[in-house]
């Protein structure tokens, strides 16, 4: 149990790395796009939200990956698994249950639905303070209030 915990905290480490990285790429994103889009507030709003948006879904696709390929080398599940979409359904918490792990590693599965929770709660929490902060930078209050 300790070997699985050990492994599934480094796997969730290192996406949180990823993560993080991810949240400076999008605040400097939304500054680059916010200076260089018409200053139609609702044109430049709807912009940055579409770049916010993209930037997570693809950090979310690396993340997934990447449990992807831990389940890969540590052999998570049945050989002939399709261990990204076995990743998918634990990272999501789909738990749709149609794979199931090899015993020896039955505690990666919940390791990578916390992880997964966790990482899509703070990406929530950046698409939320970047659309305030946009609204709040703009002229967007005194166009729509």
């Amino acid at each position: 149990m300790l070997r699985q915990m050990i492994f599934g905290g480094a796997v969730s480490l290192a996406n949180i790395a990823v993560h993080a990285l991810v949240m400076v790429i999008i605040l400097g994103a939304r500054k680059i796009v916010h200076a260089r889009v018409p200053s139609q507030p609702t044109f430049r709003l709807t912009w940055i939200m579409i770049v916010v948006v993209a930037i997570l879904m693809v950090a979310h696709l690396a993340e997934v990956a990447l449990w992807s390929a831990a389940y890969a080398i540590v052999d998570a599940a049945a050989p002939g698994t399709d261990y990204l979409y076995f990743a998918f359904v634990n990272y999501t918490t789909l738990g749709y249950g149609d794979i199931l792990p090899a015993e020896r590693w039955r505690l990666l599965g919940p390791m990578t639905a916390m992880n997964g929770v966790l990482l899509f709660g703070w990406s929530t929490a950046v698409i939320f303070n970047v659309l305030w902060t946009t609204i709040s930078t703009d002229d967007f209050r005194r166009t729509y209030h």
